[in-house]
Parts: C-alpha cells; structure tokens; sequence
C-alpha cells in the first residue's frame, strides 16, 4: 500500500510539472447539432487515438504546443480535418456531415440510419464485445419499454408479463445470472425475493442509448454471467432542444378504455455553454387484460394422465407508467466538470382477476383411484373429491386502487458524478443513492364454491385442457375466501465509485494506460407483508344473491368452449367495510407471510487495476483483475405450523472472488475488427434463498428453509467475434461464446429427512421431527456445474448499392444459438442424480428478422422475433426429480410493424401495431402438448405524432 500512495505522489508530481504541454477536448456533432458518441479521433499522424464517450467528447492529454491537425472518421459520415494552433488547454468541436466520401457510394442518411451509424460507431471502437442500440433506431422500432427494445439484439430474449417484456435473459443465462445499470450505476429490484430489475418499468422514450456488455473489463462489476444491460439517459444537448409524443391507440381483447402516451424532452446550454441542463418526462395509460387457462398434470400409478388443478383466469388491467429524468452537468472548465442525474419511474397495475378453478382435493402425490373416473379406454375422464371456486380479485374502493388489486413499483436514482484532469492523471467519481419499492396495499379476494363435486375433463387436445362440472350456481355453499392483504418490499442502494487513471505507454509510439479503482455497494432489502382473514358477524346468507357479474366472453382467445361464468361484483368487494368489528371479525393469517419475511443487508467492496494498451496499430488489449469481497448480514423467521412464529434466525458471513479478465481486439481494417476475451463473472443466489428462514409444516410432516451457505455461481467464459462495418451503414458480424458454470442453483426436495440429519444441518434450532420419522425437506441448493456454448450472426444492411427506390430497404437479421448442459442435480431419493439436462432458462435458437423502407419522409418497418422453449428458471419452475413435472418456457413469435411519415423536417406522423401474431405466453409440463398456462393478450395498435425542435 506504501508503494500504491507513493506512486500516486509520484504520478501527480510529474502531471503539474509538464508545463509545455496541454489538454484538447474534441466534441463531436453532426449537422443538426447532435452528439455523436463512438467517433474516432486522430491526433497529427502519430499514433495519437481516442474515441469520443457517450456525450460525443474524446480527450487528448499531453498534446505539445503549436499547431496540429485532428482527423475524424465515423460510419455513414464525411471524414473531418482540422488545423488548430494550440497554445493551452483547449475545447474543439467537429461538425460532421452525414453521407459517404466515396463517390461510388453516396448515402443520405435519414434520422433511423442516423440511429444505427451512432450505435455502429460505439459498437465497433469499444474494448469488449457489445451490442448498442441508439434512441434514434428504438424509435422506429414499435417498443413502449426498454425491455421491448433489448429483445431486438443478438442474443436476447425476455420474458413476459402482461403482454410487456420484463425479464431478459442473455445467451441463454436466465434473468439472476444478468445485471441491469442506469448510467453505470446500479439499479435495485422492486420485487420481493430475487435481484431482477423490471425492464417494463422503464418506458423506451426515456433512454438515450442501450449498451449490452457481452464481456466484462476489470472496471465493470462482475456479476453478469450472460451479460451486463447499461440504459444511458439523455445527455444534455449542445444548444436549445424541444421534443416530444403524443399518441394514442387501443387493445382488442380490451377496447374499453383509453390508451395514451405523452412525453416531452427539453434541454439547453446556459452561462455561455458551462452549464447544461436536460429534463425529460413521459406518461403511458393502458387499458387491457387477458384471456387465461392454466393446469397442473398428475398421474394414477399407472401413469395415466389427468388434470387435478384447471384454471379459467380473466383479467382487467390498466397499466400506468410515469417516468421522469434529469441531467445537469457543469463544466468548471476544459479539465473538470461535475453532473448530477436523476430519474424516478413509476408504474401502477390495476387489476381485477375472475378465477373458475376446479380442484382435485386428494393427495396430489399419489391420488386416491376411488376418486378417479375412468372411460371405456381406461383413459381418467374425470374425479371426485373435488371442488369448485370462483373468486374474484380486487381493491379498497378508494382514490388508488378504483376496486382493483394495486400493485405500485418504483425506481428512484439520484447521482453525483465528477471527471477531473490533473495534468496527465485522469480521476473520475460518483455517489449514487437508490431505491426500488413494490407495494400491494389493500388487496382483497372473495370467493365461493361447492366441495365433495366430481369434476369431468376433456384433454383429448392437451393444449387446451377443459375441466367442467354439473354443480348449478344456486348450490354454491361455501364463503372461500374473505380477505384483505398489505405487501410492502424495498431495495435501497448506497453506491460509490473512484477511478484514476494514467497514461503508460509501454510500447514506443503506442497509446496506452493504466487504471485503478475502488467500488462500494451497500444494500439493504426488507420485505414486511401482512394478511388479514374476514368472517362476516352477521352470515351473508345465499352468497349467490350477492352482487354479480358475468365474465363470460364468446371471443375468449383460449377458445369459446370456456365460459367464465359468474362471480361476485369486485365494486362491491372494495365498498366491504372490513375494519368495522359490527360487521366483520378480524383475524390474523400468519400462515400467509410470516415465513416470507425478511430482512437483508448486503456490502460488496471491489477493487480492480486495468491495462489497456496497444500493442501495434491494429492490436490492443485490455488486461484486468477485480477483486470483490462480499459481506451479507440476512434475518429470517422460524414459523411452526405456517402460523406460530417460534423466533429468528440471522446469519452473517463474507466471501471474496478474484476475477482476471482480457479482452483483444485487432483491426485488420477501419471497418474489420475481430474481438477475443477471457473472463471471469460470478451471479449471486436470490436474496430469499439465502435468508435463513425455516417453515415448519407438522401435519403435513414438511419442512421448508432458505440455505446461507448457497454458494455464488462462478464463471469462466471464452468469446470471440468478427465485425465488418460497411462504409455507409451496415454489419456483418459472427462469433462463438463458451461459459463454464460452477455451483449453479436449484430446488433440492429430500423426501426422507430424518431427526438425525436435522440436527446435522441445524444444530441452533430446536429439532421439530420425531424420532422414527421422515419429513420432506426442500431447499435451494447448488448442482455441480453446468456448460453453455454457442454462436450468433447478424446482419445489418442498408441496400443501397441498387438502384432507384430500392435503394430505401434495409435489412436487420440476426441468429442465436445456444447449447447447455447442467449436472448434478440430486433427485428426491437423495439416490439419482439428473445429468445432461438443459440449463434452466437457455433458449436453443433465438432470432430477429426485419424488413425497412426509408426515404426523406416516409419509413417503414416489418419486424420478427422469435425464440424456442427452454427450462423456465422461476421459483415455481425448473426441474423436478420427475421429469412428468418439469415446466417449461414454451416457444414464442412476435410479429410487429410499423410506419411514420414526416410531414416536415420538424414533425412526423406514425403509426406501430404490437403483436400481430396475437402470441401468447404459454407453459406446457413435461412434454410440449401438456399446457400448463396459456394466455392471451391480442395485439395493440397506436397512433401519434412527434416533434422535435432544436436551435
């Protein structure tokens, strides 16, 4: 550490004392005044490079007094000189010109080429493999939410909920093994019990650029197995910009409200160009739903199928989403500046949910063969011992949740940054306070139905399982349920960053540097739900009297054959007066939150040193190690009997991960570059898998626990990737990638847990199994290792080596393939193991094909995604130590278009319809023909205008 500070002095003595030489700040602009990040800068004729950053600035230290000349090369633009005469620290700016030098191939570019040339131009001159994707291209794509927009890239595919994207998975590595940054920073989960950030929350107006990281450097954190998302707000501008949309459209399955989106961005330059400002803000309203079926497969001993548990769901939802952002960023002169950036999103779902659910009511497990009915062919057509539910979802009526069952997501971030020169020594900082929050207040479900009922089934069509009963609605006995549920979860963040660096060049004539940092993230994360059970003092009588409405839908997109039927009102369910003891007695649930509790702190401290030098003209590596110590402090509840809680159990412990890492990139030309990495990532387990909560089941002789000592998985990763850049505006780009897992997670069940291995594993807790017995245990736990493998292509083309008017198509497609294959998955005999199985949440083959047409006022798009079935990684998914019970994420197609027309260089018209193949999400167990859900959102169609003014 002596020799560290020391050389530290040594760096900044040596900086103050060069004074003959200079910094030159080169910002680079187009025609319209827009900041173009990826430029390459050519300092005189030496080897004298750099690359303009996100707010289209390259830097050039230790540049000698006198006169000198910068060159400036980018993708779909003219080549820019200028001769300056340099006699201090200095602020340049070059003005580029869209279009081509070469004669033979000459392009205008419009604003979507625009888009793609700045996204080519970071793509190609960054250190690492990645994919970028500008504001400028997810604007004529037709994606409301940033998740909308990643599916687009190689590699990608998200995972849906209610019709929007939310979850993405990255090469196959499911939704824990990715991580998601604003600006750099990190973003916390507003969900309950697992890292992911809702990429649906964050509406695709609001961001600037979206940067995948394929590949880590040494200065990222290392918790990104597939890959790591960075969502960039807009800079501020370079002088006065207006800009904004309104729209407007509707939803099919749902045409019974208004769909609008509204947003506006607005920036300038004040004190003459020192400070900037940028505020945006957008509003989305949905109103839609969706058509639902869902089942659970059992078996007889004979392994005849049925289905024990069959749901027709209905939902009403109204979605709203606010986002707001701001950025000021001051320049106290060319060598240091400071900004601040704040963002706060906020979404609303509003829900009602009608549930039909016939129920089979015996031992799932091992189902009683008096109770099942069997045809002439020995086929289950049914069972007894069942029973019948309607429920209805739904709210307080109040101001909030309007009779709906609320669930209220926030994202708020607020950043400091700084970047400073100091002579040659470049120092970078910035302090970040952040929190995400989900709550579900007044929450309240109703329901009535009928026991000892025999239930007939239809699954001749095992994609669409149908479950009917004879049981008229006047029968209906039984007050299922009558309650009201509070869910509160947080996630806050404390993050700090510093950063120098300092040129090193350790080959003559060739630029390079050496960076060193520090990292601190400090997290807590609580989750406090309540639940409350209602008995009405005085009886409701014939419950069928009650309020009702019908739900039944002649267009239910599952099909016709399903008819909801009817259920009780949700207007009257939120106008019940439950907190009055004359009409209802109160009771507390426990069973219902009490083990799901839990509170858990988090401090991750991280240092690296990185290389990056060039080794010749064409050849430069970026060489690093991180080092990442993680400390956690987690609480969990000891619950007996799903209600009595017995007390807590904390834990705390810390572990440390070195991770090397190098990335290679040689350009055999401008516009050929072929990148190769080695790197180590790691992925940290769900925070409540590793709270050390234990629920007690006495009667039903099962235990259920969190497992602390969940190891991190750890992976080591080899990629490698070829990129051509066309002249005008293209790619052609192909490469390999091969991760080495360690430690993956799943579900262990032990259907023989004995006294004895409990007092092994919990030697602090009291033993609740008697001597003699077995209970079934379940745990997360962590397979042996897991290997995932594969290739993707892309093609990005503009066709404007043909004539005429074909000169305005272009073509974007590209191709993912993924290969995995885990072990070491103990089955519930504790005896077996499943090797050989697919990596939860590795999709085989995903692709993205689209069709587009530009010229000076009119474009177009026809776009395609697809992505086959894999493993679904969520808690009540993955593998089962039978396969007749694994689920899985079935395969999906979307189909989107979309048009806009510029009316004047100022305003443009357009028009966008979201899922024209109607694609539903769909779970299927065990074998593809089984559904386990399928659901239906139909497609959306919008309309609007925007404008952007600018001086």
């Amino acid at each position: 550490m002596k020799q560290l500070y020391a050389a530290l002095v040594a760096i900044l003595v040596t900086s103050f004392a060069m004074a003959q030489t200079a910094t030159v700040k080169v910002k680079v602009l187009d025609e319209q005044n827009f900041l173009l990040p990826g430029a390459s800068i050519q300092l005189d004729a030496q080897n004298s490079r750099s690359i303009s950053g996100n707010e289209g600035i390259a830097t050039f230290i230790n540049v000698a007094k006198g006169k000198h000349t910068i060159t400036v090369t980018y993708i779909g633009y003219k080549t820019f000189q200028l001769e300056f005469d340099c006699a201090a620290s200095m602020e340049l700016t070059a003005k580029l010109q869209a279009g081509s030098n070469a004669l033979q191939s000459v392009l205008v570019l419009g604003d979507r080429l625009k888009g793609q040339a700045k996204a080519l131009n970071q793509q190609k001159n960054s250190d690492n493999i990645t994919n970028i994707i500008s504001s400028d291209q997810v604007g004529r794509f037709p994606d409301a939410n940033v998740g909308d927009a990643l599916k687009r890239v190689p590699g990608i595919t998200m995972q849906n909920d209610q019709g929007e994207a939310r979850n993405i998975v990255v090469r196959g590595m499911g939704p824990e093994f990715n991580s998601v940054t604003f600006n750099g920073e990190r973003i916390p989960s507003a969900e309950g019990d697992n890292r992911r950030v809702q990429m649906d929350l964050i509406p695709s107006d609001m961001v600037q650029t979206i940067e995948v990281n394929k590949t880590l450097t040494a200065d990222m954190d290392a918790d990104a197995i597939g890959g790591s998302v960075n969502l960039i707000t807009r800079s501020t501008p370079n002088g006065f910009r207006l800009s904004g949309t309104l729209a407007g459209g509707f939803s099919p399955i749902r045409n019974n409200g208004f769909n609008g989106t509204a947003s506006v961005v607005v920036g300038d330059r004040f004190f003459k160009d020192k400070l900037g400002v940028i505020l945006s803000g957008s509003y989305n309203r949905n109103v839609f739903g969706s058509d639902n079926v869902e089942s659970v497969w059992l078996k007889d001993a004979n392994g005849k199928v049925f289905v024990g548990d069959h749901d027709q769901r209905v939902y009403n939802e109204m979605r709203i989403r606010r986002s707001t952002a701001v950025t000021v960023d001051y320049k106290i002169n060319t060598l240091h500046s400071i900004s601040l950036t704040g963002s706060y999103n906020w979404r609303d779902d509003k829900e009602n949910r009608f549930r039909l659910r016939h129920r089979y009511r015996g031992n799932f497990d091992k189902p009683n063969p008096a109770d099942l009915i069997y045809d002439d062919k020995g086929e289950i057509a049914g069972y007894k011992n069942a029973e019948v539910i309607r429920q209805t979802k739904g709210g307080l009526d109040n101001g909030r949740n309007e009779n709906r069952r609320l669930e209220d997501q926030r994202v708020r971030s607020l950043a400091l940054k700084g970047d400073h020169l100091f002579g040659r020594l470049r120092s970078t900082w910035s302090v970040q306070l952040a929190k995400a929050s989900e709550e579900r207040p007044n929450e309240r479900y109703i329901a009535m139905g009928r026991r000892n009922i025999t239930v007939n089934q239809d699954i001749t069509d095992p994609e669409r399982p149908f479950t009917s009963d004879n049981t008229p609605l006047t029968s209906y006995n039984r007050l299922g349920e009558l309650s009201e549920q509070f869910q509160k979860q947080f996630e806050s963040d404390l993050n700090a960053k510093l950063n120098f660096e300092y040129p090193l060049n350790i080959f003559p004539n060739q630029k390079g540097s050496i960076k060193i940092g520090g990292r601190l993230r400090s997290k807590k994360k609580e989750r406090d739900n309540t639940f409350f059970n209602y008995t009405p003092v005085t009886s409701f009588g014939d419950i069928t009297k009650l309020p009702l409405i019908d739900e039944t839908n002649s267009d239910f997109y599952p099909g016709s054959k399903y008819a909801a039927g009817q259920f009780i009102d949700p207007k009257y369910l939120g106008n019940l007066k439950f907190k009055d003891a004359a009409q209802f007695k109160e009771a507390d649930a426990p069973d219902e939150y009490v083990a799901t509790n839990f509170k858990a702190r988090e401090t991750i401290t991280a240092g690296y040193l990185m290389l990056k030098q060039d080794i010749t003209e064409k050849f430069s590596v970026n060489l690093g190690v991180r080092v990442e110590n993680t400390s956690i402090d987690y609480t969990g509840n000891i619950v007996e009997d799903e209600e009595e809680l017995k007390g807590q159990n904390s834990l705390k412990f810390d572990y440390t991960h070195v991770l090397p890492n190098l990335n290679l990139k040689y350009r055999f030309s401008n516009y050929f570059v072929v990148k190769a990495a080695y790197t180590e990532s790691v992925s940290r387990p769900k925070y409540f898998d590793l709270v050390p909560y234990m629920l007690i089941k006495r009667g039903d002789g099962e235990l259920q626990s969190g497992n602390p000592q969940l190891k991190v998985v750890t992976s080591r990763n080899v990629d490698l990737m070829a990129e051509y850049y066309f002249k005008t505006v293209g790619l052609v780009s192909g490469g390999v990638f091969f991760k080495k897992l360690d430690n993956f997670f799943y579900k262990h069940i032990d259907p023989a847990y004995t006294t004895e291995k409990f007092a092994a594993d919990f030697p602090n807790i009291a033993n609740p199994i008697p001597a003699g017995e077995s209970w079934t245990y379940s745990q997360p736990r962590n397979g042996k290792g897991a290997d995932v493998y594969g290739f993707e292509v892309a093609v990005q083309r503009q066709l404007d080596f043909l004539p005429g008017f074909w000169k305005g198509f272009g073509v974007y497609f590209n191709y993912t393939y993924t290969h995995s294959k885990a072990k070491g998955l103990v089955s519930v005999d504790g005896k077996t193991t499943r090797n050989d199985v697919k990596l939860p949440g590795a999709a085989p083959n995903m692709f993205n094909a689209s069709l587009s047409y530009e010229n000076k006022r009119f474009s177009a798009r026809l776009s395609a995604n697809y992505t086959s079935s894999y493993v679904d990684d969520s808690d009540d998914g993955g593998y089962n130590a039978d396969s007749f019970y694994d689920r899985y994420y079935d395969k999906q197609f979307f189909l989107d278009a979309n048009a806009s027309y510029a009316i004047t260089s100022r305003w443009r018209v357009f028009a966008e319809a979201n899922n024209l193949t109607n694609q539903p999400l769909r779970y299927y167990q065990g074998v593809q023909e089984r559904t386990a859900q399928l659901e239906f959102y139909g497609p959306k169609f919008t309309t609007g205008v925007k404008f952007d003014l600018m001086k």
